[in-house]
């Protein structure tokens, strides 16, 4: 098996050896992280891997396994302290030359790992994909909790009106 070749993002279909797994792997740097996690609209993104093969799948077709690795900072959605998360995740994709490309605004997709096999196939694309759909999508802070403090009365909140009357009669008459 040969070594995989470094940060190279776009494989092109053609130059694949269907013969032979095609091995990836991508760590950005630092730069890229920042530009990542702005994207993604994250807090920071302090560590970002992605590695596996490309082979090919029956006649055509080819199949992508890889593993996600990241470290990801978000704020909290209670506190808005940083929350720090390690990702660690499997991902699998198919490709192939059959699959309809998505026309219109509301496509129906019968299968979420089969994607068209175009040209290339972009893997920081994809990792930058799975990276979203791996985040939090409510991260908290350790002991964040949306119950009262136990010296705090929760609010009624099925009144919310309640003392509107008082302040209005207070302002008429003074």
């Amino acid at each position: 098996m040969t070594s995989p070749s470094p940060q190279l993002e776009r494989l092109r279909v053609a130059h694949l050896n269907p013969r032979v797994p095609t091995p990836f792997s991508l760590t950005p740097d630092a730069g890229r992280c920042a530009a990542i996690a702005a994207e993604l609209g994250i807090s920071a993104l302090s560590k970002l891997s992605f590695t596996g093969e490309i082979r090919a799948e029956g006649g055509d077709a080819w199949a992508l396994t890889g593993r996600l690795r990241a470290r990801v900072t978000q704020p909290c959605v209670l506190t808005l302290k940083p929350v720090a998360t390690t990702l660690d995740e499997e991902i699998e994709r198919h490709y192939s030359p059959h699959v309809a490309t998505p026309e219109g605004d509301e496509v129906e997709m019968p299968d979420d790992t089969l994607e068209h096999l175009g040209q290339f196939i972009d893997l920081a694309a994809v990792m930058i994909e799975e990276l979203a759909l791996a985040l939090p999508e409510y991260p908290r802070a350790e002991g964040a909790s949306l119950d009262a403090a136990p010296d705090e009365p929760a609010p009624d909140t099925r009144r919310p009106f309640e003392g509107l009357d008082k302040l209005l009669r207070k302002r008429d008459e003074g």
